[in-house]
């Protein structure tokens, strides 16, 4: 029974061997492979950069040139021996002075004494003078304004219009209100259609506003249809009246 248990475990409970050789063969085997690393690496193969310690300056100051001279006035003027000597300087000493009083070189002027009567009289709220006079300033004279035409900005975009040479007539001596066109400008810069909005009071002056910006022309776009807008017709000075016309005319 013991033999055929002894053959059948699982596990060797023999003995173990000796292995002290071995592990202190591995260690110097890598010690040796640790030295000739750090042969390599560290003697065969040097730092290809090498840090060279900076030169040696030596300044020396010369009183050759202006900021030398200044400077060495300067270390001459901050000198600390100078401070703990118990003499000043001969160059440091103030030179001797003497005092000159002041009435010597300036004199006051005495105050006139006040008078022994005085005059307790109030003053008099209007004193005798001369009397201001407010020069008027002129007034600003306005340039006559003439007849003008203001477009829409529809219309505006047309260029700049060229106005023919109108003389209004008005048929009555009442100013004349503004009136209104709605107009329609072809692809030629003609105003082709000029509808009246509103009335100026005066029928003649009405027609002859119709005429004037019928007659009116644009800068020319042939790559734009009809161009609809509104235009206003603001009279001016240049109107003449039915009385003007009769003061101006002979007798026959």
């Amino acid at each position: 029974m013991t033999a055929a248990a002894e053959t059948n475990l699982l596990f060797n409970w023999g003995p173990p061997r000796p292995r002290a050789r071995a592990l202190v063969l591995f260690i110097a085997i890598s010690l040796l492979f640790h030295a000739l690393c750090f042969y390599i690496f560290q003697i065969v193969y040097p730092a290809s950069i090498s840090l060279v310690p900076p030169p040696a300056r030596v300044n020396l100051i010369s009183d050759k040139t202006e900021d030398g001279r200044a400077f060495l006035r300067w270390i001459d003027a901050e000198d600390p021996a100078l401070s703990a000597t118990t003499l000043r300087p001969r160059a440091r000493d103030l030179p001797r002075l003497e005092h000159v009083p002041s009435y010597k070189t300036a004199r006051a002027t005495l105050k006139q004494l006040p008078p022994l009567v005085v005059d307790l009289t109030p003053p008099s709220p209007l004193p005798p003078g001369p009397v201001p006079t407010a020069q008027r300033a002129e007034p600003t004279r306005l340039a006559p304004v003439g007849t003008s035409v203001e477009f829409s900005e529809e219309i505006a975009t047309r260029g700049a219009p060229k106005f023919p040479a109108t003389k209004f007539t008005a048929a009555t001596n009442e100013q004349p209100q503004n009136v209104r066109f709605r107009i329609a400008v072809n692809q030629r810069g003609e105003v082709q259609y000029a509808f009246p909005l509103n009335s100026c009071g005066d029928s003649a002056l009405d027609a002859q506003a119709r005429q004037h910006i019928a007659q009116t022309r644009f800068a020319d776009a042939p790559n734009e249809s009809l161009t609809w807008g509104i235009a206003t017709v603001e009279w001016g000075v240049d109107i003449s009246l039915p009385s003007a016309r009769s003061t101006s005319t002979p007798e026959p």
